[in-house]
């Protein structure tokens, strides 16, 4: 067998296989996604909330005094000697941009 019908043979058997797998996991993905996901119990709701709400340590943001005017900040961060964290962010505050 030539070097070019040996080449054309091995890629067709890939693209077989390829076409094999993605056909059965396109098969099985109606499956999955038809199954609902399983209701929360009302007995379970309130535990599960805690165990998602942040901790007091990972809240520690929430108590510094934020200064939403940026010539403010800046004055007080030269008069303190200290820096200054700027966050910014372009776009829609909920990312639906």
């Amino acid at each position: 067998m030539s070097s070019t019908k040996h080449n054309a043979t091995v890629c067709t058997n890939r693209l077989r296989v390829l076409a094999s797998v993605l056909g059965l996991i396109c098969g099985a993905l109606p499956l999955s996604a038809s199954r609902a996901a399983e209701a929360i119990k009302s007995t379970d709701f309130a535990e599960l909330h805690k165990l998602i709400q942040p901790s007091e340590k990972e809240s520690a943001w929430l108590s510094i005094n934020w200064h939403t005017d940026l010539w403010k900040a800046r004055e007080k961060a030269a008069a303190e000697g200290k820096p200054i964290l700027l966050w910014e962010m372009d776009g829609h505050p909920l990312g639906c941009t």
